[in-house]
């Protein structure tokens, strides 16, 4: 294990901003630079957090040879092209989700960590969220016996988002759902079948072509038995914010909520039972573990979207940053890797495929099985 800082470079400072002081504070890395368009706003999280190096060009920060590992969390569209620019620099990536929007752009970027030797990691949070980790836990003390499904689905009301998000795709989002089926059995999708269902609003659809407000997924996993479903929706759709995952196993069973911040449930042969969901800051270094529980935005007037929908994506920040520094000073695979994580990002894009095909089966890619 290297004992050497490893320099961290954040570039995106709204949702990105929340990983600085985790980074600043995390025993192995130090928060070198930010990177951010809008000077100004960027100078200022800057000073607000100490940090002396501040770029408003993406290429530019890339030249510095100080930089050893950059993390993305810029909009969607940038994610792929991002992350390859930097694995060509030379520079580990960790990237917010989704990986890419393409199936090719996946491709590169596992090519890349092959060709190079670099790190990629999809900073996916919900297979880091005290509700996965605990559900993770059960599973392997053999609490919940053999896994028999798995569920999860994720709704959400973007109206009123950046312009990008209008008329997305369902399933081009699908990460936080596709992710804890897959991660809880270490499983890969062997194929998909999809279908969508209803329509959104008419002005909504030409951006990308897309018409459904529901898509659904059947998930097949390769050399198992289990299968999966996985339910996304974006707009025109009544639900409270839900991003959330079951899981039933032959002697227990685990219900997310159906309503945010009540208890989920676990049952054991056929008797219910709420639960608390504890944290699992216990399982981080001292210096991080308060992450699980605020962020850069504590103040009630002044907290960011992740904090306000899905609790502070479930205590997740702290862990994501844990896995993805101590793999690289271990010299190890982080979880979800490059073709992980292609293949949870490949089956929201195949599924999507699969729905305007009217349910065709669609085939994950060679390279996202690796």
């Amino acid at each position: 294990m290297t004992t050497k800082r490893l320099n961290i470079a954040i570039i995106g400072l709204g949702f990105g901003a929340e990983f600085i002081p985790i980074y600043q504070k995390y025993p192995h890395a130090n928060l070198y630079a930010v990177c951010q368009r809008n000077r100004e706003k960027a100078e200022a999280i800057a000073k607000a957090f100490g940090i002396e190096k501040v770029y408003t060009d993406y290429e530019e920060l890339l030249k510095d040879p100080m930089i050893d590992a950059v993390h993305i969390n810029t909009p969607i569209q940038n994610h792929a092209e991002q992350s390859i620019q930097a694995l060509k620099a030379g520079k580990h990536v960790a990237c917010t989700v989704p990986m890419a929007t393409t199936v090719e752009e996946c491709r590169q970027i596992v090519e890349l960590t092959k060709s190079t030797g670099l790190t990629y990691m999809m900073m996916e949070t919900v297979i880091y969220s005290r509700e996965f980790l605990f559900v993770k836990e059960m599973y392997e003390k053999g609490e919940l016996g053999k896994i028999q499904f798995l569920r999860a689905s994720h709704q959400q009301e973007m109206a009123g988002w950046p312009g990008y998000w209008e008329g997305l795709p369902p399933m081009h989002y699908a990460t936080h759902c596709v992710g804890p089926v897959l991660a809880l059995p270490k499983g890969q999708a062997e194929y998909v079948s999809c279908f969508g269902s209803g329509r959104i609003d008419e002005e909504l659809i030409p951006k990308y072509g897309s018409p459904f407000a529901i898509e659904t997924c059947h998930i097949k996993l390769k050399d198992s038995d289990l299968s999966a479903e996985v339910t996304r929706s974006l707009f025109n759709t009544a639900r409270q914010y839900r991003e959330s995952f079951d899981v039933y196993g032959s002697k227990k069973s685990f219900e997310w909520t159906l309503i945010e911040h009540e208890d989920s449930v676990i049952h054991t042969g056929e008797v219910p039972e709420r639960v608390k969901i504890p944290d699992y800051a216990h399982l981080l270094p001292a210096e991080i573990a308060p992450f699980t529980q605020q962020g850069v935005y504590d103040a009630d007037d002044n907290q960011h979207l992740s904090f306000i929908q899905g609790s502070g994506h479930g205590g997740s920040h702290p862990h994501l940053v844990h896995e993805f520094v101590s793999a690289l000073a271990e010299g190890r695979s982080p979880y979800p890797n490059a073709a992980q994580s292609a293949n949870i990002t490949c089956v929201g894009i195949l599924a999507h495929e699969s729905a305007m095909e009217g349910g065709k089966i669609k085939q994950l890619p060679d390279f996202t099985l690796g």
